[in-house]
């Protein structure tokens, strides 16, 4: 029996609607429908697990051997299936090295891949670039839907790279109230930073004012919804304050987010994807150690990480930890008050690249988008 599958490039993937905002929040939204409703799988013994990572030394007697030196240096392999109208398995691979931006390339450099569940067989291979950075985007937008003040007007935008320009086309799809934005990059002069605001210029007439911040308590103050995608090791990050958020606030969160003073995030209303994924951070984080491999302290920087550890300290209860899947699902209420500050931490998972990636591959077939590739015609052994 032959095999064929649709090879997308990146270009495929734009005429097949990969950066579809709106579509893309809609998608997330039956994505974490769901997740809620435990029509999925995931990697690990309790699948929960956001992939299987290889992380490089910061140091080795080995001559030549690849280091850690720079942020999100790795391999990752993050397998998944989702079901109800997907019914797809595939798999996200992608490695991630900061240097490449010296080169001209992105710092990670992504593949997905679709497969029938049944056989196995290739449906689908696809650039992931756009796919991955989308389908982050969508999923604090999408909670925000549920989280943020309906009257939200001043979003602030923390890392303004392709993550948070795909964020913030996101937002902007859902929160048409939006009339300030805040940028905050490495410097008020950034590449990135001039230029998501040259994008916003161009892209959204109805925002009336944009401000370039010079702190990051500058870009936190008196902003409705805060988007915090910054790239940064944790000895880099800057800490972040509870009392730079105004009431009502609703901060997203999909990179560094370092807070040391634990016991003060017990007073907001906190929301994880995935509460089983930062459990298992949680878990790693430990069994590598207080200190590196050069003897530096560790800290984690990933909001949902000071959640679990408030709740294994016996602050806060597990109940107290919201899971997006169940606002999504009209079990849990989401915001409840006008003034109430809304933490959210959103890791990412697979099952959300398979999910955008099956809907931009149903798209292309719809299209005539894309190349046939044959894997055989007949199996050699069988």
């Amino acid at each position: 029996m032959g095999i064929d599958f649709l090879y997308l490039n990146e270009k495929d993937m734009i005429k097949a609607g990969v950066l579809d905002a709106a579509g893309c929040v809609k998608c997330m939204d039956d994505v974490m429908s769901l997740f809620g409703k435990k029509d999925f799988l995931l990697g690990g013994p309790k699948n929960d697990e956001h992939g299987l990572q290889m992380n490089f030394p910061k140091a080795s007697p080995i001559e030549g051997f690849p280091l850690d030196n720079g942020p999100d240096r790795r391999f990752n392999a993050m397998p998944a299936y989702l079901g109800g109208r997907f019914h797809i398995a595939g798999q996200k691979w992608y490695g991630s090295n900061h240097d490449n931006i010296q080169n001209g390339l992105p710092r990670s450099i992504l593949m997905v891949t679709l497969n029938d569940v049944t056989t196995g067989a290739p449906i689908a291979y696809m650039s992931g670039n756009l796919l991955s950075a989308m389908r982050t985007g969508a999923m604090p937008a999408m909670a925000a839907t549920y989280l943020a003040n309906k009257d939200s007007k001043v979003l602030s935008i923390l890392g303004p790279g392709v993550i948070n320009r795909c964020a913030l086309m996101c937002y902007m799809a859902v929160l048409p109230e939006i009339e300030k934005i805040k940028i905050k990059g490495s410097s008020p002069n950034s590449k990135s930073t001039l230029a998501l605001k040259k994008f916003i210029e161009e892209t959204y007439p109805s925002v009336k004012e944009i401000e370039i911040c010079e702190t990051l308590e500058q870009a936190c103050r008196d902003a409705d919804v805060v988007s915090e995608a910054m790239s940064v090791s944790a000895d880099k990050a800057e800490e972040f304050h509870l009392e730079w958020f105004k009431k009502g606030a609703s901060v997203f969160s999909m990179g560094s987010f370092l807070y040391r003073q634990f016991d003060e995030l017990k007073d907001t209303t906190m929301v994880v994807d995935n509460y089983g994924m930062y459990d298992k951070y949680m878990n790693n984080f430990l069994a590598r150690g207080p200190v590196d491999e050069l003897g530096n302290k560790r800290e984690w920087v990933i909001m949902g990480i000071h959640f679990i550890h408030l709740v294994r300290q016996g602050v806060i209860k597990r109940e107290q930890v919201l899971n997006l899947c169940d606002i999504v699902n009209g079990i849990t209420p989401g915001r409840k008050s006008h003034d109430e500050i809304v933490l959210c931490s959103s890791g990412g998972m697979p099952i959300e690249d398979v999910a955008w990636g099956y809907d931009c591959y149903r798209n292309a077939i719809e299209k005539g988008i894309g190349t046939k590739l044959n894997l055989w015609d007949e199996p050699y052994l069988k």
